[in-house]
């Protein structure tokens, strides 16, 4: 029989040692469907996490809701820092509409990974030549004699061309939004002449712009776009402030230690560095840009003043 001396000695080796973080595989949750803008960003933000980490970090699609249920599956998960996701600019939008008590203060923002600032495009044979003909020319028309197209009612960039007119003094209302599944078919009825605007991202306006067939005014951003830097911003274009794009940053559920957290923010700065990553955003044409944890904390919470009021203002909020 092994004295107590024999044992006080083995007994520490019989408790493992606190592993250190992260040693086993992470999950990203992504709210939208797999081939999707944002389920392409969280995979190659995935594959580069795992060279960081050394860990497999596995991506998952909970699509629903709008957008709720995978927002919801993040913010529901366990804080430590083994389940995060990628979160985007509908968590700004979904409580504004009734459609969930979530906001981004259900989160620990780790890093904005992405934006892309909605544009205002109109075909190429548009009689309008620069933002303050279109503006004026909606001003003194009746209702409904401009339409525009691009998402869902109410959704992203329904809410950047309703800013936009709000912020100008001029009343949403007098453009007429047409539903549509995304940019893409709204693109199609501008090109065929169902509609005349469409304020999407100059991303997916892009290869309809390299075509010849649609212009873009201006970018609702603080900076000109390098991918088009001979499109005005909308302060140089028609002098409004306004500033609205889609976005996606990494975020866990709010508790994250503080640790765990740093640890993370520092693996996707590198990430965020990376040529692979900057060379797959750039092939997809999606925008980047950076803000770690705190900044996009703030970043969040402005976008998220920003979009209520907006959607007050245009009759969108519950």
């Amino acid at each position: 029989m092994a004295s107590a001396g024999v044992v006080a000695g083995i007994l520490p080796l019989a408790t493992p040692a606190m592993a250190q973080y992260p040693d086993r595989p992470l999950t990203i949750i992504v709210p939208w469907g797999a081939g999707g803008g944002t389920d392409a960003t969280a995979r190659i933000i995935g594959s580069l996490l795992e060279k960081e980490l050394g860990q497999p970090v596995n991506v998952t699609n909970r699509t629903g809701g709008s957008g709720v249920v995978g927002h919801s599956a993040i913010a529901e998960a366990e804080a430590d820092g083994y389940t995060l996701g990628i979160a985007t600019v509908e968590i700004g939008m979904m409580h504004w509409q009734g459609l969930t008590n979530l906001t981004w203060e259900a989160y620990t923002p780790l890093a904005l990974m992405n934006e892309d600032a909605a544009g205002v495009q109109v075909s190429a044979d548009s009689e309008y030549e620069n933002l303050e003909g279109l503006l004026e020319a909606i001003k003194s028309s009746p209702a409904g004699t401009f339409r525009a197209s691009g998402t869902g009612q109410g959704g992203i960039w329904h809410l950047a061309i309703a800013g936009m007119l709000n912020d100008k003094g001029i009343d949403p209302a007098l453009v007429s939004w047409v539903p549509s599944e995304g940019a893409a078919p709204g693109l199609q009825d501008l090109v065929a002449g169902g509609v005349g605007i469409v304020p999407c991202s100059l991303v997916e306006a892009r290869s309809l712009i390299d075509a010849g067939r649609v212009k873009s005014l201006a970018v609702m951003s603080p900076d000109r776009s390098e991918l088009f830097p001979d499109v005005p911003t909308l302060k140089e274009a028609a002098g409004s402030d306004w500033q609205i794009g889609a976005w996606r940053g990494i975020v866990g559920p709010k508790g994250l230690p503080e640790d765990v957290a740093a640890k993370l923010t520092e693996a996707l700065k590198t990430v965020y560095d990376s040529e692979e990553y900057r060379g797959f955003m750039e092939k997809q044409g999606f925008g980047v840009r950076w803000a770690p944890a705190a900044e996009f904390g703030d970043f969040m919470d402005k976008s998220n003043k920003a979009l209520g009021e907006t959607m007050k203002a245009v009759g969108l909020a519950k």
